[in-house]
């Protein structure tokens, strides 16, 4: 597991690095759109822990920064870098113990977008996400317990990745835009944290505001 850490991480530097690379050549060029991006992020996490129900939607924010490079009249690649929140809550009834959880997670990603311009306001974006877990922690109300704390970071997969897809609206240099990402990987991998998830993958919608430098 540890290994594909390791590998997950190197190759998102490697995917980083290549991106700020082509991006300075693309801005020295004038070519390039630079910018910054935030707003609102509604989280769920798919999972079939038994026991669990009533799943509610953790809203959080994510902000950050954006690139775009072109690559023809209609076609650009967008990477970004992110700090996003993630997360759910459901209450649970485990032989007859009920109760709450609320499961937050915070990652830094970087998405790389394929860009499709309609005309001169639309953009259709879609491409993979990789991402990394900086904190993670569970609030709990219920016959188990009550409190507030960190699971153990080494219970999760610490890299995640998935697809994502959504839409912009640029009016002038300012833009707004939704997006929904799907990760694939599962979140927890051991522990407490296994034991509460399960099988359980991320999945957010994004609702966004920005503005382009150039």
């Amino acid at each position: 597991m540890k290994k594909s850490i390791r590998t997950g991480l190197a190759a998102a530097v490697l995917l980083a690095g290549a991106t700020l690379m082509s991006t300075s050549n693309a801005v020295a060029q004038g070519r390039a759109r630079v910018g910054l991006k935030g707003g609102l992020s509604a989280s769920s996490l798919f999972y079939n822990t038994q026991g669990a129900n009533d799943k509610k939607q953790r809203i959080g924010f994510h902000a950050g920064v954006f690139s775009q490079i072109p690559a023809g009249e209609f076609f650009a690649i967008q990477p970004e870098l992110l700090y996003i929140t993630k997360g759910a809550s459901a209450n649970y009834n485990v032989v007859g113990f009920t109760g709450n959880n609320t499961f937050k997670l915070n990652y830094a990603e970087l998405p790389v977008l394929a860009t499709f311009k309609i005309g001169e306001f639309v953009e259709i974006q879609a491409g993979p996400y990789v991402s990394y877990l900086l904190n993670s922690n569970l609030t709990s109300n219920g016959d188990f317990g009550s409190g507030r704390g960190a699971i153990v970071r080494d219970n999760f997969n610490n890299v995640d990745y998935g697809l994502a897809g959504g839409l912009n609206i640029y009016f002038g240099k300012a833009f707004i835009g939704t997006r929904y990402e799907q990760g694939f990987q599962r979140i927890a991998n051991s522990g407490a944290a296994q034991t509460l998830l399960g099988n359980a993958k991320n999945a957010v919608g994004l609702v966004s505001i920005g503005y382009s430098f150039n």
